[in-house]
């Protein structure tokens, strides 16, 4: 007697065995519940069930191969100008953005956090972001590269006709200050300018001696080279203002410089001495932080934000 187990399938038979096969091995998607299971995640989550290897696996990633617009704003733009960054965050911001003022050199730095955690609220993501790193003029790097390094006589005449627009007039305040504070004269920049030039008058003299004066200034005696009795005498100012843009279209930064010899084996080498401008530096960052804060309408803080 046939086992009825034995018995051949027929053409329905075949289909159903072959479909219950077919189904076991698709994935079936599945939505979970997640109320009470965490803060900040949706009502329900898909995710497909793996009956074969009877696993969950993520969707997300298969979905958004095929996403046309992003789920959310992220990325950090970076500007050149601070009138830019107020430009773009004005663009961009909502009721919960704020600022962040990194004013310590040497890199300062400015950042809006777009979606930025409100008080009260679950996080958000703070990954929306607008930079703006303060890019130094090249004129203020050259200040900064050649402050307080000694130069020869032609090479620092040279340097001070080139920066000659950088020179500034002192006000009265700072006249008053400085001159006070380093007890030496202040330069105008036609002192500064004139200066220059006459020490390309005597590039190739040889100092005798320096003396510092009663009235602050001081006097450098040149003893031109095959002239043993016959020397000139040029009034050296201590102190001169420099105004210059430290970054790209930025208001002038005003750095008070002390002008300084060296006389070494007959020769005299100049350099300057920018007073505090790290100082001043920030002073500037912390000032444009303000007025990013004004225009923009939003909370500003000195640091950084979360990572």
């Amino acid at each position: 007697m046939p086992n009825p187990s034995e018995a051949p399938l027929d053409a329905h038979g075949i289909d159903l065995v072959s479909k219950l096969a077919t189904e076991a091995a698709e994935a079936t998607i599945l939505q979970i519940d997640t109320a009470g299971l965490s803060a900040g995640l949706p009502a329900g989550v898909p995710v497909a069930f793996d009956r074969k290897s009877q696993t969950f696996k993520s969707v997300k990633a298969l979905v958004d191969e095929f996403r046309l617009t992003p789920d959310r704003r992220k990325g950090t733009a970076t500007v050149e100008t601070l009138s830019s960054f107020i430009a773009l965050v004005d663009r961009h911001k909502d009721q919960d953005s704020v600022l962040f003022g990194k004013t310590v050199w040497p890199d300062p730095k400015l950042t809006a956090v777009l979606d930025y955690d409100k008080e009260g609220v679950p996080a958000r993501n703070r990954s929306h972001r607008i930079v703006y790193a303060f890019p130094l003029t090249e004129e203020f790097k050259a200040w900064v590269a050649a402050n307080a390094k000694p130069m020869e006589q032609d090479i620092f005449a040279a340097f001070l006709e080139e920066h000659a627009a950088e020179l500034s007039a002192p006000t009265v305040g700072e006249v008053s200050e400085y001159e006070r504070l380093f007890n030496e004269k202040m330069a105008t920049p036609s002192e500064v300018v004139a200066l220059s030039r006459h020490l390309e008058v005597f590039v190739a003299a040889r100092a005798k001696q320096g003396i510092r004066l009663q009235t602050g200034e001081r006097v450098v005696e040149f003893s031109e080279e095959h002239q043993n009795a016959k020397g000139e005498a040029i009034v050296v100012p201590g102190v001169f203002m420099v105004s210059v843009p430290a970054f790209i279209d930025g208001d002038a930064v005003r750095i008070p410089a002390r002008l300084r010899y060296r006389v070494a084996g007959g020769k005299v080498l100049w350099f300057y001495q920018l007073y505090r401008w790290e100082f001043y530096l920030r002073e500037q960052v912390g000032h444009d932080l303000k007025q990013a804060s004004n225009e923009t309408g939003l909370p500003a803080f000195e640091g950084a934000p979360e990572a």
